[in-house]
């Protein structure tokens, strides 16, 4: 593995941190998420766990910018992030993407760029090559020309992946990105957030399938609308809390 991406994330020798205090989000006067603080960094693959309706998507959403927060701060590397940095890239479920927009691989890829460029400006030598590495990265280089929705799940994940490493994102904001992959594209993707967390950048993702979140993740956090415990996975992931957070509302409605 190669240490290109070292100095993504790590300048001078220290990690840039990612520090969420005290946040607050609504939907139409109903929380949806209430005083959630949390501190990360780079290097780091962050589980976000918790039962339907816990508020996994709109921490996500929160931290790229794309709802509005009530109240509370989020820091990254010690700047206010007030909207939206192209420093975090945010990846929807795949069931919210449109896969029948005619847009081939390189062309989602591209769309990465455009956070560096703007709409109008024309693709420099130095945003090829951004394109062309993402692409190699990720293995897609020989279905870069492929409609996106003749691709597999795993396949349409790493294009997304791809369109991140191209924006040169050090945050990635990935929503519940293993469900509907089978085994194999499950273990790929497994294994290409590891390499892209060794590279330096943070990957923050929703998950439900507690079983994996030991061998796919470093720390966790678990939330029920607040925080309810935050930190390593073999801390936090204790049998007793999984029951606390996941089974006693159900025995006691």
């Amino acid at each position: 593995m190669s240490d290109d991406h070292h100095d993504c994330c790590d300048h001078h020798g220290h990690h840039h941190e990612l520090v969420i205090e005290n946040l607050s989000v609504s939907y139409r006067r109903v929380l949806a998420l209430e005083n959630i603080s949390l501190a990360t960094s780079c290097g780091n693959r962050v589980a976000l766990i918790g039962p339907n309706g816990a508020g996994k998507s709109t921490l996500l959403k929160a931290i790229a910018g794309l709802v509005p927060r009530e109240k509370g701060s989020i820091l990254w590397r010690g700047t206010t992030v007030k909207k939206w940095s192209r420093e975090f890239a945010y990846l929807p479920q795949r069931e919210d993407v449109d896969w029948s927009f005619p847009i081939t691989v390189r062309g989602l890829v591209e769309m990465g760029r455009y956070p560096q460029t703007g709409w109008w400006r024309k693709f420099s030598n130095t945003d090829s090559l951004a394109v062309d590495k993402a692409l190699e990265s990720l293995a897609l280089l020989d279905l870069q020309d492929r409609q996106i929705r003749e691709l597999s799940g795993g396949q349409q994940q790493r294009a997304f992946l791809a369109r991140s490493l191209a924006q040169e994102a050090h945050v990635l904001l990935l929503d519940e990105p293993f469900t509907g992959l089978d085994r194999n594209a499950s273990q790929l993707l497994g294994e290409l957030l590891n390499k892209l967390a060794h590279e330096g950048r943070l990957i923050i993702a929703s998950h439900h399938d507690l079983n994996s979140v030991p061998r796919l993740f470093d720390e966790v956090l678990v939330l029920a609308t607040r925080s309810v415990a935050f930190g390593p996975v073999a801390e936090v992931l204790t049998e007793e809390l999984i029951n606390q957070t996941f089974y006693e509302p159900l025995i006691s409605e």
